[in-house]
This record gives C-alpha cells, sequence and structure tokens, in this order.
C-alpha cells in the first residue's frame, strides 16, 4: 500500500453526562385581590409560556335540557370580546404568536394558552379580556350551534366514539350528567342560544373560583405586575365553589352490541367506575393497569396482537372522571381496542382467560420492573415542554390534589411492590363485574358473545 494513502481520523465518541436527580417541578402559589388562585412555575429555557385557567363551571351545572351550553360556551370565549370582534381577536393571537384553546369537561371548563415568553403580556391581556367581557355576539354563537351539530353525526359514524357513548349511558343513571354526551346531543344543542351562553358565563364564570397556572421561562418578567394588569383586572363576586355531587354506576356484567350491520370489525370497550386518585390504592392500580395493558408488552397485547393476531393493538387505561376531596370522585377503567369480527368472540373469550390468570398467578416481578421504568424513568421526556407541566398542574388543581401530588405519586409508584400491583390490577377489572360495549355486526357475533356466558347480551341499534 502506497504511503499517500490518506489516513482517517476520528472525532472522539461523545461521553454521557453524569445524571442529574430529577423531580416533577413545584408551583408558587399565590392569590390575585380578585379572588383568582395562581400557581406559577418558572423553568428555565422553556421560551414558550403556557397558561392554563380552570373555571368552575362542570357538565353538571349546565340548565336541564341544554347539555352542550358548556361546550359552545367554551368555544365562544375567543370570539371577540368587549374591546375586539371575533376576526380582530383572532387577528391579535396571530400577531403574538399565541394559541388559545377551551374545552368543556365534567369538572369544569378549561382554557389553555401558549405563547412566546417575549410576547406574554399582549397575549395574558387577551386572554383576560376573553374571561372578563367576552361578546358572545349572536351570529358567532349560531355558527359555534351549527358546527358541533355538524359534529355529531360523525361522532355517531366513529365506532370509538360510538363505543364510549354507550359506556356511560349504560354505566351511569339517566338522571346522571356523566350518562349523556359531553358537548350534548342534536336535540340538546339546537336548543342553544347566545342568550343562554350568556347566563351560563354568568351564573358559573368568575375570578373568584377559577385558578389560573402560569409556567414557562420568566426571567426577566415582572409577573406580578404582569397578572395585577391583565388578570387581575377581571371582577366577579366572590360565590363558593360548587358542592362534587357523588357519582353512582352500576358495573354489573353485561354485554351491549350496538350493531352496525355489514361491519368487518368490532370495536370493543370493557369497563366500570373505579377509584380516583385521592384513593390510596391510585399508584398500585396506575402500575397494575399499565402491566396489564399499557404498552405493547402489556400481557392483553401480548395475547391478543402478538400471539393470536386479532388486533393492532388493545390498551388497558385509568381516567379520572371527576374527583372530590371526601373520596366520592371516580375513574374510569377501561379496555379498548378493535378486532375483525370473526375474531369477536374469540378475542373476548382470550381477554377474560387473561384477567383470569392474573387474578390466579398475579404479575411477575419482571413486568413490575419494567412497568416502572416506563411510567417513572420517562417521567423527565415527558415533562419536556411547559405545556406538560402546565396541564399536570392543572389537573391537580381540578381533581382537588396537593401541589405536590405529581412528584409523590412518581415516588409511591417506585416503591409500590408487584403483589400490590397485582391486587390493585385484580380489583380494577374483577372479571364478573365488567361491563363490555361492542360497536360491530350483530347478526355475526351475538351468538358468540352469548356462548362465552360474561354477562347477558342486549342488541340497540348502531
Amino acid at each position: 500500500m502506497s504511503d499517500a494513502t490518506p489516513k482517517m481520523s476520528f472525532h472522539p465518541q461523545p461521553q454521557g453526562g453524569i445524571a442529574k436527580p430529577w423531580a416533577f417541578p413545584a408551583p408558587e402559589r399565590a392569590t390575585l385581590p380578585n379572588g383568582l388562585t395562581v400557581l406559577r412555575c418558572h423553568r428555565p429555557g422553556q421560551q414558550v409560556v403556557a397558561v392554563e385557567v380552570n373555571l368552575d363551571a362542570p357538565l353538571d351545572a349546565e340548565p336541564q335540557g341544554l347539555d352542550g351550553v358548556a361546550t359552545i360556551m367554551a368555544r365562544a370565549l375567543s370570539e371577540g370580546t368587549d374591546k375586539h370582534s371575533a376576526e380582530d381577536f383572532a387577528a391579535e393571537l396571530e400577531r403574538c404568536g399565541a394559541t388559545l384553546d377551551a374545552h368543556a369537561d365534567h369538572p369544569g371548563v378549561r382554557v389553555s394558552l401558549e405563547v412566546p415568553a417575549s410576547r406574554l403580556s399582549k397575549a395574558l391581556g387577551l386572554l383576560a379580556d376573553a374571561l372578563r367581557a367576552p361578546a358572545f355576539p349572536d351570529g358567532e354563537v349560531e355558527r359555534l350551534v351549527r358546527n358541533r351539530l355538524d359534529e355529531i353525526p360523525h361522532e355517531q359514524a366513529n365506532p370509538a366514539r360510538r363505543a364510549a357513548k354507550e359506556l356511560s349511558k349504560e354505566l351511569f343513571p339517566a338522571d346522571s350528567r356523566m350518562s349523556r354526551p359531553r358537548q350534548g346531543t342534536e336535540e340538546t344543542v339546537e336548543r342553544i342560544d347566545a342568550a343562554a351562553v350568556r347566563a351560563f358565563y354568568e351564573a358559573h364564570v368568575r375570578p373568584a373560583t377559577a385558578t389560573a397556572v402560569v409556567v414557562g421561562d420568566l426571567t426577566g418578567i415582572d409577573l406580578d405586575a404582569l397578572l395585577g394588569d391583565t388578570l387581575g383586572a377581571w371582577t366577579g363576586n366572590t360565590a363558593a365553589p360548587r358542592p362534587v355531587p357523588p357519582v353512582t354506576a352500576d358495573d354489573t356484567g353485561r354485554v351491549v352490541i350496538v350493531d352496525r350491520p355489514g361491519a368487518v370489525q368490532t370495536q370493543l370497550l370493557i369497563g366500570r367506575v373505579g377509584a380516583d386518585r385521592h384513593d390510596r390504592v391510585w399508584p398500585a392500580q396506575v402500575l397494575g393497569v399499565y402491566c396489564l395493558g399499557g404498552t405493547l408488552t402489556s400481557r392483553l397485547d401480548r395475547v391478543l396482537r402478538e400471539e393470536k393476531g386479532y388486533t393492532y393493538g388493545v390498551r388497558a387505561f385509568g381516567q379520572v372522571l371527576r374527583s372530590a376531596p371526601d373520596g366520592t370522585g371516580a375513574s374510569l377503567l377501561a379496555i379498548s381496542g378493535s378486532v375483525d369480527t370473526e375474531s369477536t368472540g374469540p378475542a373476548l373469550e382470550d381477554a377474560w382467560k387473561v384477567l383470569r390468570t392474573l387474578a390466579a398467578e398475579g404479575l411477575t416481578d419482571a413486568e413490575r420492573d419494567v412497568a416502572v421504568q416506563n411510567l417513572v424513568g420517562v417521567a423527565p421526556l415527558k415533562y419536556e415542554t411547559a405545556a406538560a407541566v402546565a396541564g399536570t398542574l392543572a389537573d391537580q388543581v381540578e381533581q382537588h390534589l396537593p401541589d405536590d401530588y405529581q412528584a409523590q405519586l412518581y415516588a409511591r409508584l417506585a416503591d409500590t411492590g408487584t403483589v400490590e400491583a397485582t391486587a390493585a390490577a385484580v380489583s380494577a377489572f374483577p372479571s364478573d363485574r365488567l361491563v363490555t360495549i361492542l360497536v360491530g355486526d350483530a347478526s355475526a357475533i351475538a351468538e358468540p358473545v352469548r356462548a362465552l356466558g360474561i354477562g347477558e347480551v342486549e342488541v340497540v341499534s348502531g
């Protein structure tokens, strides 16, 4: 080989740095003179600031026959104020690079703002105007109502959404707001007008029962002065927060088939109501449910997807519906997925076998360790953005939890043993106390499902 052959030189291999301890950030709490509670969290480097505002306007406060008015009100908050028309308000948000969203759910209305830190002052002013003096123009409310009415048929046609609607109807009493669609039905939404929206706003939206969460890089920002000039100018009476009614549910084992003649797939939704985050079992329940169906390596997915090929994926999860400090809140515990029509019976049979095997044999230490690694180990990545931190802090407020709850939860998850996680998962999904919703072709799946003996089978129109 010639001496002229060029030689390669390599850059030094990068070395990993020293791992730093991580904990979910702790907020500072204060109250403005108008009664608005403020949680702030300085996150150096997060140049996009996130603001979450919780409004004590729960769905069960909607007037009878006007289900959906909270949703229309939330959407209309950004449709003009006493200072800007709907078009001007949208243009002002765009000029400062901000996004403003709002939605209604059982605990209340949530308003979310994201904006570059350099434009925070302008964006907070717009947010304050939307909360302080929304215009609720007749024409804009009518447009939002029409949009909502257009959405409903699409939701009915979506198997997953249709299954969720039927499960709520089955689990909760007919007089409970939780038994009905969150955003209303065609019958209730078409009754909503601007007067109804204004009345709901005036009855339930006020600073004294609201909380604002501000997260991001606050370097060089006088947040106290900024809040005083914007959200601090919002006024209202000092009515006490609404009491939280208890949640009652019927999880008697049964099957409801929502008939979709000719459907080539069946949407599965298996659920019941369980403990909320105030219950001491919650950390173990999170861990056990994750082992059961939280990821691609979970038991349900391993059997139904990897071994049997029934589905592209099936998940088990727990979702807080409404929380109360006295323990009367509840969460939805559910297993969700879809299978081809012919595999509906076998897939359900195998799902029940997984649940019974879990009760008989328990989880393994390896399953528990993987779950802890996935839930606790990736937490720093999950909360890299200001919006993720703000959303979790707002959830804690909404669910009447202490400010350090999330930080303590990770410690509890890491300390939860395999036996405890097994007991919580078995308690979450007892094989004889599950309501099963199937959206599919009843003529093809009803008899195979009846043969399983997992509960009385009812067929309803799709």
